[in-house]
């Protein structure tokens, strides 16, 4: 008995640096969105209107397109009929919206208003990721490739003032993912998934001025974060489940860290220092101790390929997506980061 009260007092004496080890986690959760009337299927991203408090999701496998309120934390909208949504673009000053639709092999334009089509611009089959540069209006949007039965995949140039494709580039690759644009010079940065490499772009031209292969064994390379000010790019691989850390000027491998799966969203909070990887069954936070050093910070429970989320700075909070599975609803999480 004596024993079993001082296993009980050395426990309760513990509870608080317990509680305390629990509540310091890098993201706290704050809000849950219910998504109700969705079926089992993935979402693929995210993007954010600031001034107008609205979230976009596209629920990929569900063929809708969510809109959400940021300050409520409630669905506003639901567009119904978008044919495989992949990546979004808003354009504040256009007051439209550029939706990727991978199934209808274009980009279609929509009203960001009133939601409803305003045209499109076509591209190959299976169009999904895209990156956007402010300072010209293009958008670049990865199509083509393993569903269009093709050795190569294209990179379409869109200017988004002019719903006008430009030109295609193409890489010598079936599976192009994830692409990043440098700020500061015209270098554009792509995850050649089919190859385990990294390609890097000039954007006014049109083929690779260098292919920096990934360490052996690492494949899959998916998802990609970019600290430009300390040259470094983030690229996160799923077989194994890794982030790896490159030299953006010379692509030398920096770090090579285990890391959740299946990623497909990654991204890179400048003012904490962190790198948040959406996976399967987790959310990992690496903290950046420095340009050459990195350290697994927090492993935060997901659940079943919530593979989809987004950090936004200007709130302080992350979104992350929880598709409908195993008769559980459809929801976001919604997190404010911690100090």
């Amino acid at each position: 008995m004596k024993r079993t009260l001082s296993i009980l007092s050395t426990l309760l004496m513990s509870l608080p640096f317990i509680t305390a080890a629990q509540e310091k986690t890098p993201l706290k959760l704050v809000a849950t969105i219910p998504l109700p009337g969705l079926k089992d299927g993935d979402f693929d991203h995210f993007a954010v209107d600031l001034d107008g408090h609205r979230l976009f999701l596209t629920a990929e496998e569900n063929d809708k397109l969510e809109i959400l309120d940021s300050k409520t934390n409630q669905v506003v909208h639901r567009m119904q009929d978008i044919k495989a949504p992949h990546a979004i673009l808003f354009r504040k000053d256009l007051k439209k919206l550029f939706v990727v639709e991978g199934d209808a092999s274009a980009v279609k334009i929509y009203d960001s208003d009133s939601y409803k089509p305003l045209g499109e611009v076509k591209v190959s089959i299976d169009a999904d990721s895209i990156a956007y540069d402010a300072a010209t209006s293009y958008m670049y949007v990865v199509n083509g490739g393993r569903e269009a039965h093709t050795p190569y995949s294209l990179i379409s140039v869109i200017d988004t003032n002019n719903a006008k494709k430009l030109r295609d580039i193409k890489i010598s690759s079936d599976h192009v993912e994830a692409i990043v644009l440098e700020k500061s010079g015209p270098r554009m940065f792509l995850n050649i998934t089919g190859q385990n490499a990294v390609g890097v772009m000039d954007r006014n031209k049109s083929e690779l001025s260098a292919k920096w292969p990934l360490p052996a064994g690492d494949k899959l390379n998916v998802a990609m974060a970019f600290d430009e000010a300390n040259h470094r790019l983030f690229v996160v691989t799923r077989n194994p489940g890794k982030l790896i850390v490159l030299n953006s000027d010379d692509g030398k491998v920096i770090a090579d860290i285990p890391a959740v799966g299946m990623v497909d969203d990654a991204s890179y909070d400048a003012k904490h220092k962190r790198i948040y990887l959406a996976g399967d069954g987790f959310l990992d936070v690496f903290e950046q101790k420095d340009a050459d050093h990195y350290v697994l910070l927090a492993k935060i429970p997901g659940a079943f390929r919530a593979k989809t989320g987004i950090l936004v700075p200007e709130l302080n909070r992350y979104y992350l997506a929880v598709p409908h599975h195993a008769g559980k609803e459809a929801e976001v999480r919604v997190y404010d980061i911690q100090p």
